[in-house]
């Protein structure tokens, strides 16, 4: 139905990820990845990279706010000057500790670009949704009736559980969204912290399961929504695009065998034309 209505209320997916260095020093720099659908049927995204300059396995992105609003007016371009109504925001990687975190800073940035985006008389704030989706954790589900399984004996694909073993009063739900191939599926868990669209929790459920569908390396439904793949894939292939100031080798020989002590990272720029392309696939 977000489809359906493109014309009068185009709407924008957004995912965001962070990358941290496996190498431990000084200098040493994460980095954060900004993904943004740029049409109707959300399959083709931009993409910007961004080098943290906070300490090491900061989860929090900063400059998370031009990064969105680079993303916006790349949208307006691509839609003749049309911008989102509605965002729904996918995040990977944070913890529950930094759920706060996440709705007092980078909820924040995205609202300052939508408003670094509007008429300066008429103010534009689009209603955001913010989806946190988390990987790591050690819950799984088994089908009571062995008939109620795929050919691995897992879970069917699309399995929700919103219900006794989620918290008891925030929203969130377990998804899986895959069918497993080997071993025991795990399931992604979804925590909503924001929903100024008003997402029925079935209609967001619906929403995120098909939405793994389309992934474009798959020709079936993955375990997270795509947003949140590329992202992930395009933070680590900016950690590639790292050099060090004070030398020419590339930045992934710079990546595994360390950087000269008080040497600064500099991000190469990705080229204009390459960053509405999906070039880290």
């Amino acid at each position: 139905w977000l489809a359906a209505n493109w014309e009068n209320a185009p709407f924008m997916f957004l995912g965001a990820d962070v990358t941290h260095s496996v190498v431990r020093e000084e200098n040493a720099r994460s980095i954060a990845a900004v993904v943004g659908s740029m049409n109707r049927s959300a399959t083709r995204y931009a993409t910007r990279i961004l080098v943290q300059d906070s300490i090491r396995d900061l989860e929090m992105i900063s400059g998370l706010k031009d990064a969105v609003k680079d993303l916006l007016l790349e949208f307006t371009r691509n839609t003749r000057g049309k911008k989102p109504e509605r965002i729904v925001f996918y995040r990977d990687g944070v913890s529950e500790g930094q759920f706060d975190h996440v709705i007092a800073e980078e909820l924040l940035m995205i609202k300052q670009a939508c408003q670094e985006m509007g008429d300066p008389m008429a103010e534009y704030n689009p209603p955001i949704t913010v989806i946190v989706v988390q990987k790591r954790h050690k819950t799984r589900f088994f089908a009571v009736n062995p008939g109620e399984t795929d050919r691995s004996g897992n879970i069917l694909a699309g399995t929700v559980v919103d219900q006794v073993v989620t918290h008891p009063f925030e929203y969130d739900f377990f998804l899986c969204s895959h069918s497993g191939i080997q071993g025991t599926s795990k399931p992604a868990h979804y925590h909503v912290l924001v929903d100024e669209n008003g997402f029925l929790p079935d209609v967001l459920q619906l929403l995120t399961y098909r939405f793994c569908y389309m992934y474009c390396r798959a020709t079936r439904s993955t375990s997270l929504p795509p947003p949140v793949y590329y992202a992930h894939l395009a933070a680590f292939r900016g950690r590639l695009l790292l050099t060090d100031e004070e030398t020419s080798d590339t930045a992934s020989q710079a990546s595994s065998t360390g950087n000269p002590p008080g040497s600064t990272l500099l991000m190469s720029d990705v080229h204009r034309d390459m960053k509405s392309k999906m070039f880290y696939i």
